[in-house]
């Protein structure tokens, strides 16, 4: 369809943009309207020229823009991991990364950005916790917000999902989520309605899990909650396979089937709706909700987009914006007065642990992504102390779980020399090359086609090759991963010659993250040389491929290691150890099982402490993980996955640089007798048992001393805590004007003035918390929740009065009666505090009964 200048309307002013959308729909058939409800492939929508619609491109997030490639050929900007930016508390911050993603989604022509993530940390147990913002869901909605409206102004669709409580991974295809309404309203779905009703989201996503029995994809709250009571006018699109039905789905408020192109819609749906067992209205509803997306991202001919000019990104301030952004999100739990250090009394440091070397900058599953570069912490500090001060690494514990891919340092191209590895695409059952390129890395993925310019169906063979020179002399693991018919070989050696099968119990998309494997050993002499070739055979249906060739070097003797690291510890001036998790460890697909670091890094943290008094622990973790050693260490720092500038950050705040700006978006418990919820379903379904006690709400009934609380986060200066005062939003006054007990109206904001100083000698940011209690509620309560926050700079001496608003809704509770929102008359609490655990200025607040 062409549209002429003349008629070009503008998707931001829905007046005139519905009447459009309706002519739109009525030039379509059925056939041509249910066509567009399935994807097109199992990353874009379907076009239809009838329509005036484009083709709309969906990618995953949240920490970057992967776009259709999922492999280094096609990089993306990596900002630090949703827990990082929860971290920050700092909206403008977090709006602001948003924006970059927009403009790296523009620059791949993206339209729909799959993020972000708003299941909340029910649990430190749950695989995605990294890939979720908080405990708490006033915090997480704020967040996420910010997210949506970052991403949205530079004219790209945000995503929020998974709709809802889809809080773990184990079992999730089958999993039913049993928690009560009131849980449900006033934890749950509250980041939701912020996405919603606070940002405007244009998309939302459907979880895989079920709730109360019924799978989120056919769920009645799709309608009643998300359309009917919060106005939600955007797609609502499954997570990928999560669609199991043809009516039930589509009878719900379910618009778009992912991925395509099939699915159980298609020719089953027109069936249906030709049988009247679903309206034609239905369908409609579905592609009007689609098209209006389209108009808002531009996908709709003669439709100026919701953002015709979307803010510019200067690329080159990027590096600086996102080592801004990871320093932002770092939360110094513990310091003995050893940071920031002084770089002028330092003559050496040692830099330890594997993970200082190969920096873990995001979690794993669907939204990793492969970033330009990343700066690892041994790269960091090196480069900003220089020549000057002895920088040395020693990797200490190693960890080897997993077999680490074929990249370009370990491996060549047998034919040229040069490093990579030579993949060619065959055809005519590989008697002719299709294709042929030098590839950096050996992690494959075909999504949909082969590219360049390729016929579907044409590729029937991959042929990977690439000659492996010993460095060492021993035992070298080769192998494959993924699906399929592979056949490898070394040499003469043939190390695989099988089909590799799903694991029954693995669903589709973990599978895809976690793939089976087949391998074998050869020995090798130092300096010996030995050419391997991989053939797989391509499964046409969907045409595509993914896999990954590993080599594994020998293991050095593992004591040898932890030895040679706590000598060097022990002659240098700092030891900073690098730990944390593995992708075997935090990732979608699966959860937890212990809450211990992998592999010996708390016995390479404990020995190191035990030869340097002077011991700097970073824990690079998305989620809690133990720390027997806390009270043996001078300071233990959180980085949280922060992206692709980890090391230079890792650095400016080592060195007082920057300040560490983070606190604690979770609750961290001391060790695994803390009451955690379990994430693991009982044939089938997960009862969220703890109710409305969820992170520092269940610490806090229980009267258990976590690790550290919820909020809690130090900085290099200190903060005195002067005054504080509340009104109704709508007095007047201002600080030392308000009497002992505020009083508001129920359902009025009430307003905080909290006045606070720098009583340190640098400046530095405070972030001031205000928590609720109700000690004489006639409804169960949490002992305190968060209901509001802000965050203030000043320099040393200087004081600051700042502004809180505490919005009326986080005083009620949801009323299982009337189905609404209630706010009890009579006193509350309020507590100025600087965590959950901190029991801050109080103040009281009386809300009156409205006279209506």
């Amino acid at each position: 369809m062409s549209v002429s200048p003349i008629d070009l309307v503008d998707a931001s002013e829905p007046e005139a943009l519905e009447p459009v959308l309706l002519a739109r729909l009525a030039a379509l058939d059925l056939e041509q309207k249910v066509r567009l409800l399935t994807g097109a492939d199992a990353w874009s929508t379907c076009a239809e020229p009838a329509a005036g619609l484009a083709r709309m491109v969906l990618s995953d997030g949240p920490v970057g823009v992967r776009g259709r490639n999922w492999d280094e050929r096609d990089t993306s900007v990596n900002i630090p991991s949703p827990t990082a930016l929860a971290a920050s508390w700092d909206e403008d911050l977090v709006e602001r990364l948003g924006l970059i993603l927009a403009a790296e989604a523009r620059r791949k022509d993206v339209a729909v950005l799959l993020a972000p993530t708003v299941n909340l940390h029910r649990s430190p147990y749950a695989g995605r916790h990294f890939e979720c913002l908080s405990e708490d869901p006033l915090l997480s909605g704020r967040i996420a917000a910010a997210y949506v409206r970052g991403v949205q102004a530079g004219g790209v669709a945000a995503t929020a999902k998974h709709f809802v409580a889809n809080d773990s991974e184990t079992e999730r295809f089958r999993l039913d989520a049993r928690l009560d309404e009131r849980t449900l309203r006033e934890l749950y779905l509250p980041p939701f309605e912020a996405m919603v009703r606070g940002a405007g989201v244009w998309a939302v996503m459907a979880a895989y899990t079920g709730l109360n029995g019924t799978t989120m994809t056919e769920h009645p709250a799709l309608r009643e909650i998300l359309a009917r009571e919060w106005g939600f006018d955007g797609v609502v699109m499954s997570d990928w396979l999560a669609v199991r039905s043809t009516e039930p789905a589509a009878g719900a408020a379910l618009d778009l089937v992912m991925p395509g192109p099939d699915g159980p819609w298609g020719e089953a749906l027109v069936e249906a709706v030709r049988s009247g067992r679903v309206s034609e209205a239905t369908v409609d509803e579905k592609v009007l909700r689609l098209l209006r997306l389209a108009a808002r991202v531009g996908a709709l001919d003669g439709v100026a987009p919701a953002v015709p000019e979307p803010p510019p990104v200067d690329a080159d301030a990027v590096p600086g914006e996102l080592r801004a952004a990871a320093a932002a999100g770092f939360v110094l739990v513990r310091n003995e007065a050893v940071l920031p250090l002084d770089r002028d009394g330092l003559g050496s440091v040692a830099v330890l642990g594997p993970n200082a070397v190969d920096a873990r900058t995001l979690g794993g599953g669907s939204a990793l992504v492969f970033p330009p570069y990343t700066v690892s912490p041994l790269a960091g500090l090196r480069a900003a102390l220089g020549d000057d001060v002895e920088v040395r690494h020693a990797v200490g514990a190693g960890l080897r779980s997993r077999m680490p891919v074929a990249t370009a340092a370990t491996v060549s191209d047998p034919v040229s020399g040069e490093p990579g590895l030579l993949v060619r695409l065959l055809g005519g059952d590989g008697g002719s090359v299709l294709h042929e390129e030098l590839r950096g890395n050996g992690q494959f993925v075909w999504s949909g086609s082969f590219g360049h310019g390729i016929a579907p169906g044409a590729v029937d063979l991959i042929e990977v090759r690439y000659r492996l020179r010993a460095p060492v002399a021993g035992d070298y693991e080769l192998g494959c991963s993924g699906l399929g018919y592979y056949r490898l070989t070394a040499g003469e050696t043939v190390l695989v010659n099988e089909y590799l099968v799903q694991p029954e119990d693995q669903d589709l998309v973990d599978v895809f993250t976690n793939p089976p494997y087949g391998g074998g050993t050869l020995r090798l002499a130092e300096g010996e040389e030995v050419d391997v070739t991989l053939v797989h055979t391509v499964q046409k249906d969907p045409d595509g491929a993914g896999f990954r060739l590993v080599v594994v070097p020998p293991a050095p003797d593992p004591d040898e290691e932890m030895d040679a690291a706590v000598a060097l510890a022990a002659e240098s001036d700092v030891a900073v150890v690098v730990v944390g998790t593995t992708e075997e460890v935090e990732s979608e697909g699966f959860d937890r099982v212990s809450l211990a670091l992998p592999g010996r890094q708390d016995e390479l943290v404990r020995r190191v402490a035990a030869v340097n008094p002077r011991t700097v622990v970073v824990v690079n973790a998305g989620a809690p993980v133990l720390m027997p050693w806390l009270g043996d260490v001078q300071a233990v720092l959180l980085t949280w996955f922060p992206g692709q500038e980890f090391g230079n950050a890792l650095a400016d705040v080592l060195l007082g640089i920057r300040e560490p700006g983070g606190r604690l978006p979770t609750t961290w418990p001391v060790d695994e007798k803390a009451p955690l919820p379990g994430v693991r379903p009982r044939e089938g379904v997960l009862e969220y048992t703890e109710g409305l006690h969820v992170g520092h709400r269940r610490f806090l009934r229980e009267g258990i001393e976590p690790a550290f609380w919820f909020g809690h986060g130090l900085g290099y200066t200190t903060w005195a805590y002067l005054d504080a005062e509340c009104h109704g939003a709508g007095a007047g006054g201002a600080p030392g004007d308000g009497g002992a007990v505020a009083g508001c109206r129920a359902g009025e904001d009430v307003v905080v003035r909290a006045a606070v100083r720098n009583t340190g000698e640098r400046s530095g940011r405070e972030v001031i918390q205000v928590y609720a209690s109700r000690p004489e509620s006639a409804v169960e309560r949490p002992e305190r929740w968060l209901v509001g926050h802000t965050a203030v700079e000043a320099g040393p001496g200087e004081a600051r009065v700042v502004e809180i608003r505490v919005p009326a809704w986080t005083l009620g509770h949801w009323d299982v009666a009337t189905h609404g929102w209630v706010v009890e008359p009579g006193g509350f609490r309020l507590a100025v505090a600087r965590s959950a655990g901190d029991r801050g200025i109080s103040l009281a607040v009386e809300v009156l009964a409205d006279p209506a």
